[in-house]
């Protein structure tokens, strides 16, 4: 039975009287935002200053070409103890966007200053990464089944897709501290342009000729990431409960330095996968010089696979060549020692 009006007067007056204290808090939180953003502000200055002296002591000391005084060493570690506690505070605070993120997002604020937050993010990231990797596999298995070219383009716009999105990711996790870096961001951005070009690349005799090499490679590396994916996950979690990484590390498509324990196995994969790369860059060019070839897509899609093998594979050979020399490297060799050569002072 329906309220009579009289009713919904008296609840629309206690609602009235409730909105009252709901709007004194609302009150009490805008004013919190503002005491918060300025203090924000003001840490962020402050930030800024500590880093600029800290770098014009390292400067000066840099000058001074001691290396080898007690003093110097107790001073290198006062430094690198302050870096640190740097380092945590940045943490906390908003960061710039990078040039990447300001072309496609603007000056939008991503930083994430809860560390649940963050690290929330970058488990969708990871759960992300995982299910668009079976998708493509589930594709894969489709059109190497059925060839059609309509079949062909679904993948390869989800290729693109997906590693755009995955570059805009990877950025918006850089801002909220993860240490992906370098290659492997740079990596997935020529990933994008690959995959576009083969999009644009049109269907004939030479498109044929390599498709189902091009196809049965993406299989390949597809199982090679869901294999990295299972592991790295494992080691992560396992290395972050012995505090032997950070929080924000992530699954990558490669090996990194903390991957030697317990990872080593997954080494002969990554090295198949990128003399594959290499093959299809030989397979390309050598596609590039018959006389039907009249597509650009080959040459450029050859010389693009061959950097991708030429990044890979010295990342790779640089990790190794790092591990090696931990391992030579004297047990006896002090804290300050190592220190110093961490920051170069000669």
């Amino acid at each position: 039975m329906p309220a009579s009006f009289d009713d919904l007067q008296k609840e629309l007056e206690v609602l009235n009287s409730e909105y009252q204290s709901f709007e004194e808090v609302h009150k009490d939180y805008l004013k919190a935002v503002n005491e918060m953003n300025a203090l924000q502000s003001q840490c962020i200055a402050g930030l800024k200053h500590h880093y600029h002296r800290i770098g014009c002591i390292q400067k000066d000391l840099n000058r001074l070409g001691i290396t080898d005084d007690e003093k110097v060493k107790t001073f290198v570690q006062q430094k690198a103890l302050r870096d640190n506690q740097l380092q945590e505070i940045q943490e906390t605070l908003p960061r710039e966007n990078g040039l990447y993120l300001r072309i496609i997002l603007g000056n939008v604020n991503v930083s994430l200053l809860n560390k649940a937050d963050r690290f929330r993010y970058k488990e969708e990231y990871e759960k992300f990464k995982l299910v668009l990797t079976i998708i493509c596999l589930c594709l894969l298995l489709v059109t190497l089944t059925f060839h059609y070219r309509v079949l062909d383009a679904i993948f390869l716009f989800l290729l693109v897709w997906y590693y755009c999105t995955l570059t805009i990711r990877e950025s918006i996790l850089k801002v909220n501290t993860s240490k992906i870096k370098g290659w492997w961001l740079s990596k997935h951005y020529i990933s994008t342009v690959l995959s576009g070009l083969i999009i644009t690349w049109p269907d004939g005799p030479v498109y044929r000729s390599f498709r189902d090499q091009f196809m049965w490679f993406c299989l390949y590396i597809a199982i090679v990431q869901l294999l990295q994916y299972r592991y790295q996950k494992g080691c992560l979690y396992r290395l972050k409960s012995l505090g032997e990484t950070h929080n924000m590390d992530i699954t990558v498509d490669g090996f990194r330095q903390w991957m030697w324990k317990g990872l080593s196995f997954l080494l002969p994969f990554l090295f198949i996968a990128y003399v594959l790369q290499l093959y299809n860059a030989y397979t390309l060019f050598m596609l590039s010089l018959r006389p039907d070839c009249a597509e650009w897509q080959v040459p450029v899609s050859s010389a693009i696979f061959l950097l991708l093998f030429i990044g890979n594979i010295s990342t790779l050979l640089v990790v190794i060549k790092n591990k090696m020399e931990e391992i030579i490297m004297k047990p006896s060799t002090t804290r300050a020692e190592r220190l110093i050569k961490k920051y170069k002072l000669n």
